[in-house]
């Protein structure tokens, strides 16, 4: 699939809803070698994607940056409870409205995602689902959900509840896709974590 040319069913959304109480403020908005670990998240959704969405907080500086840049910002559901489950919600229901297949799905705090993972994630769902396995486990928050998974989605959320986001691809069907480098998946939960992996990169925060 050529990066160049997205499928015009397939859109993006970066999950950058968390309130990163780890990380002592909003993490999507870190830098990392001059860019916002939010934009390189969506950058990379881009490649593959006709348009990319970013899932955040009304009000955060999150759903600010995203804005400048040209994003559309989804808020959860009122009512729905908070975790990523709520934010693939709100993409999926941007996703139908544009007449989209398929979502992709992205952290927004995992900067060194393989480059052909959305590609590998689109060829494996054949319509369907899919997510990113490494050999510590499922990676749902890398991830391919058809539209007509909207409704599954909704039910699950249905009272406040917020079972795991794995679950629910697990019960759509899910492919799994492997991939062999676990560091690559790694997720930025501390400022120490991403000066660490600043120093490792030999980058400048």
């Amino acid at each position: 699939m050529s990066s160049k040319h997205p499928p015009a069913t397939i859109v993006g959304v970066v999950i950058a809803g968390g309130r990163s109480l780890r990380f002592g403020g909003e993490k999507a908005i870190a830098e990392l070698n001059g860019k916002p670990l939010l934009i390189s998240a969506a950058e990379r959704l881009q490649r593959c994607c006709a348009t990319v969405a970013v899932n955040a907080r009304p009000g955060s500086e999150t759903e600010s940056l995203a804005r400048t840049c040209g994003f559309a910002v989804l808020h959860d559901a009122p009512g729905d409870a908070a975790g990523a489950l709520a934010g693939v919600k709100a993409g999926l229901t941007w996703a139908e409205a544009l007449g989209a297949l398929g979502l992709a799905v992205s952290p927004c705090d995992a900067p060194l995602l393989p480059e052909d993972l959305y590609e590998r994630l689109i060829r494996a769902a054949g319509g369907g689902a899919a997510v990113a396995e490494t050999s510590d486990g499922r990676q749902p928050l890398c991830s391919l959900w058809p539209v007509s998974a909207l409704s599954a989605v909704v039910e699950a959320l249905a009272g406040g509840a917020h079972p795991p986001t794995w679950a629910l691809l697990e019960s759509i069907g899910a492919a799994r896709v492997t991939f062999d480098d676990t560091r690559a998946f790694a997720n930025v939960n501390t400022r120490s974590d991403l000066a660490a992996l600043a120093g490792r990169l030999g980058y400048q925060r």
